[in-house]
Parts: structure tokens; C-alpha cells; sequence
């Protein structure tokens, strides 16, 4: 039985210090107005070892778009691991395919690696961190312009040379809508087309294949500032179609779903947020596009099980720096186009910053990307000296029109909340209007951020944020 290598991915998705789950497409056959029985398998072993494990198998279908996720089990912590994995087609059930003997899979060459994670709250973690990566597709889906993943070869660069523990992509990892005026995606076949267009540039497909990756979308997975522009008919068509896509492409290798002893995924999702722990680092990642309502009087961001989760995270006794992950920025607030952010949905802004303020919760930090520009900020607050978070903003990936520039943004401006209290914005850094990533350190006790140009180079200097 010949493997074939994956046609998209693999990615290597959520891993901690004992689990990786690592996600890979194969491919849609059809013969006789049916489509052959696809295959998706994968083994692994610790590197420096001759032995590997039993190889696991699942079937593909065409609903997920012949895509699968393995879940590995068994880790040990902070060590190397090869693993191979492809397709095949079988006129068989999932259950003899998985009594087959190891020796009946006749393996390509092809390996790949990643790294496990660790559970250790003293260990220092390093991330690669961006949004908006634009891939304009020309002439009917027959032309990209591909020059954005070199972006992703230089943050592989940068993980083979001073290490990196996991990439954070928070939002647009695809432009379904192409700014709304080259045939947008409506159907979930162009859906499916555009992730694999995106997914499989050869520089992006190299980096998800060796580097923990964690996605959350924003709304050109969907379309621009959805769901603004919506009307009944898009709710019921247009929406279902991307965000089945994007459960299949971003979603299925998060931490959110279940996994079952035999190494796969399970249950039927309610919500898109997660959380993660990661040595040092606690991760809240939010849903900021999908629970909108901007209707409701007061407009709402995210709706109350969102919102009980998170204050709950943020209450929970740890030591941990605490990530809170919302595709747009928290603060500071737009001179325009201010609906699309944080501050047209004022009172949950204050309801969040406030907890954070009477809890006397220290060391969290907001990470955004949307705004196609980078920097980062900090907020006070006039009435408790004591109360600092961060903001890291960063965008885009790739972006080939203007960027947006300092004085977009209010920065050093105050905003009065419904409780008396009057939060100040302040710039860190400078604000870099070009595209970039974000290489960010973290350590029980502050941060390092550094901003790099889509070729590696370093923009400015590496900033020290600390929690006070």
C-alpha cells in the first residue's frame, strides 16, 4: 500500500508536553459517479530513535474536504520528534485498514519534525505572531500573488536559528472576500479552494509542518467587517459556508475540540474561543467576529459564555503571563473606522478592563493583529497607579497597498468609563506601517517584542515590557 504525501499540510497544530495533533489533506478520487475511500495515516517516533509507533489511521471525507487529525500521544517533554504522514485509497472499512500490519505501508522518504511542549510555568516560551496575510487571486484562481509567503520563510529562518516554541496567526489568514470586488467566495467549494490555495504556498506549508500553529479568524474569513454588511439571506448562506471551511482549516487542529484514546478528534463545537497553557505562557484566545451584535442595545462583542469564560481564566490562580487574544485591538481606539473595533462595543471593553483592575490581576497582555500596522502600547488607569496591560499589535503578514500610520490611532488619549474611572493609552514603541511579524518572548517576569520585516530583518529595537 503506497502513501502518498499529504496534498495540504501537514500542520502541526495544538501540542503540549504529552499531545501534538497534527491535521493533513489527502485527496478527492472519483470513479464510477462515486468517489474512491480515502485514507489518511501517520507514524512517529522520538528523534534519534530507529523505532516507530504503531502507525494510526482515519478516514478522510469529502465533508472535511479529505482532511484528518492525528492526535499523538505519549510525549515526553521539550523533545524532538519525525513523523511521516500521507493518503491512500482502499476499497476497505476503517476497521480492517486498521489491522492491517505496519509493514504493509510502503512510506515515501519525506519527514517531518516538531517539538513538544512543556507544562513547566518557569519555562521561558518564544512566538512568532501575525495576522492579514493577503492572497489576491487572479484570472479565476489561475494567478496568486505569492510574494507574502516569504514572510513564513523567515520566521522558519528564525526558528532554526534562535528557536521558536509555536506561531499565533490571529486573524485573515485568508481574504475570501477579495476586498469585495474579484469574485468573493460564496460557496463552500470556493471556500475549500481558497484555504488550499493559501495553506499549500510552499513557505507557509514548510512552517505549519515544524511549528506548533494556533489560528482564530477575523472577517475575511468570512467577508470585510462582517457582520456589518449582512442581511438575512447572507446569514443563512454565506456564513454557514465559510465557517464550516474554517472549522476544517483552522479549527479542527486547535485545542478546542475532545480527543479519544485512539488518537483522533471528537464533538460538535458551540463556540470558537479556547485556551491553552504553554510553559510560562496562558493563552485566551477569543472569539472577537462571529458572536457580534452590534444591534443590541448596548452593542455586544461577544456574548455571556465567552465572557464568563474569560473572567474566569483571568481569576484563576496563576503565575503565568495571561494572553488574551482578540483579532482586533482592544486599544487603542481608530480616528476611523472605529465601528469595527473595540470601542463601538464600549461597555464589555469596560466590563473586561475593570475585572482586571478590582481583581488586582497582573501580567496580561493583548494580542491583535487587523489594523495592517505593528506596535505597542500600554493602558493606566488614573485611579489604581498600580493597574498596567499590554497591547501587541501585529499586521500585517502581507498587505501590498498603504498601511495604516500613527496618526490613525488615538494614542496618548484617555477614554472615561461608566464606573469613573478614565484608562490612558501610551505608545511603547514606534508604529512600523509595513509588513512584519512580531517575535515575542516571554518570561515569568516581563516580555521582549521584536518586530521583523517580511525578510527577517529586525525594524527598530527589541522592547522590554515588564508587568510592574
Amino acid at each position: 500500500m503506497r502513501i502518498s504525501i499529504p496534498t495540504v499540510g501537514p500542520i502541526v497544530g495544538h501540542t503540549t508536553d504529552n499531545l501534538a495533533r497534527i491535521w493533513m489533506r489527502g485527496e478527492f478520487v472519483s470513479a464510477d459517479n462515486a468517489y474512491r475511500r480515502c485514507f489518511g495515516v501517520i507514524r512517529y517516533r522520538k528523534h534519534g530513535t530507529r523505532s516507530w509507533a504503531a502507525p494510526q489511521f482515519t478516514k478522510l471525507m469529502p465533508y472535511f474536504d479529505m482532511t484528518g487529525v492525528f492526535v499523538l500521544s505519549g510525549l515526553q517533554p521539550l523533545c524532538d520528534y519525525d513523523y511521516q504522514t500521507g493518503w491512500f485509497l482502499a476499497d476497505s472499512d476503517l476497521d480492517k485498514i486498521q489491522k492491517m500490519s505496519p509493514s504493509a505501508c510502503e512510506w515515501l522518504p519525506d519527514l517531518w519534525s516538531f517539538r513538544s511542549g512543556t507544562a513547566d510555568a518557569t519555562v521561558g516560551r518564544q512566538y512568532a505572531i501575525g495576522s492579514c496575510r493577503y492572497l489576491l487571486r487572479l484570472f479565476g484562481g489561475t494567478v496568486f500573488d505569492e510574494r507574502g509567503d516569504k514572510t513564513f520563510a523567515s520566521i522558519r529562518e528564525q526558528k532554526e536559528r534562535l528557536g521558536l516554541d509555536a506561531l499565533l496567526m490571529v486573524g485573515d489568514q485568508i481574504y475570501a472576500d477579495d476586498l469585495n470586488f474579484v469574485a468573493p467566495d460564496v460557496r463552500i467549494d470556493e471556500f475549500f479552494k481558497r484555504y488550499r490555495s493559501a495553506f499549500s504556498q510552499p513557505e507557509i506549508r514548510r512552517l505549519m509542518s515544524c511549528l506548533p500553529t494556533y489560528m482564530i479568524l477575523d472577517d475575511h474569513e468570512i467577508e470585510d467587517n462582517w457582520p456589518s454588511k449582512a442581511d438575512k439571506v447572507d446569514r443563512i448562506t454565506l456564513y454557514p459556508h465559510a465557517i464550516h471551511a474554517y472549522q476544517v482549516y483552522q479549527c479542527s487542529h486547535s485545542p478546542i475540540f475532545e480527543t479519544t484514546k485512539d488518537g483522533r478528534i471528537e464533538g460538535t463545537l458551540t463556540h470558537f474561543w479556547y485556551r491553552f497553557d504553554d510553559g510560562c505562557a496562558s493563552w485566551f484566545v477569543m472569539d472577537a467576529r462571529t458572536e457580534r451584535d452590534p444591534s443590541q442595545v448596548p452593542s455586544r462583542m461577544i456574548k455571556d459564555a465567552q465572557m464568563d469564560a474569560l473572567l474566569s481564566w483571568l481569576e484563576e490562580p496563576s503565575e503565568r503571563v495571561r494572553f488574551i487574544v482578540t483579532s482586533v485591538p482592544v486599544f487603542p481606539d481608530l480616528n476611523s473606522d472605529s465601528d469595527d473595533k473595540w470601542g463601538a462595543f464600549a461597555g464589555q471593553r469596560e466590563q473586561i478592563l475593570n475585572f482586571i483592575k478590582q481583581r488586582n490581576i497582573r501580567k496580561v497582555v493583548f494580542v491583535s493583529g487587523d489594523v495592517h500596522c505593528s506596535f505597542t502600547c500600554e493602558l493606566r488607569c488614573d485611579q489604581a497607579p498600580d493597574f498596567l496591560v499590554h497591547q501587541i499589535v501585529s499586521s500585517s503578514f502581507f498587505w501590498p497597498y498603504p498601511h495604516m500610520q500613527q496618526n490613525d490611532f488615538e494614542f496618548d488619549q484617555s477614554f472615561a468609563m461608566q464606573a469613573g474611572h478614565t484608562y490612558r493609552v501610551k505608545l511603547t514603541s514606534p508604529v512600523f506601517s509595513e509588513d512584519c511579524f512580531a517575535r515575542v518572548g516571554a518570561t515569568p517576569t516581563g516580555l521582549t517584542v521584536g518586530f521583523h520585516e517580511r525578510k527577517g530583518s529586525l525594524l527598530g529595537q527589541p522592547l522590554a515590557l515588564l508587568f510592574g
